[in-house]
């Protein structure tokens, strides 16, 4: 069961970078305001409570939805450094 719980948190984990990385480089390219340093911080911060109440399904916890939190955030930071480097596909 334990394989399990950690299998669902990578997943949550690598698939919120993911997802942040790609909406920040393909939709808010020409969005000034994603550029600010507090943008990640408020992207995982949000990330985390929108998830948060998934936590109630018996096979998510809320380490689950924190690292979701924090993979979005820095797949943010992710996608605006890529930005910044002139890489956005």
């Amino acid at each position: 069961m334990n394989l399990i719980y950690l299998a669902v948190t990578a997943v949550a984990t690598i698939a919120g970078f993911v997802i942040a990385r790609d909406f920040v480089r393909r939709r808010l390219r020409f969005v000034d305001a994603v550029r600010s340093p507090a943008t990640p911080w408020i992207v995982g911060l949000g990330a985390a409570l929108v998830a948060w109440p998934v936590a109630l399904l018996p096979i998510v916890t809320t380490a689950t939805t924190t690292l979701f939190g924090i993979g979005a955030g820095l797949g943010t930071a992710s996608g605006v450094k890529a930005l910044r480097s002139g890489d956005s596909r």
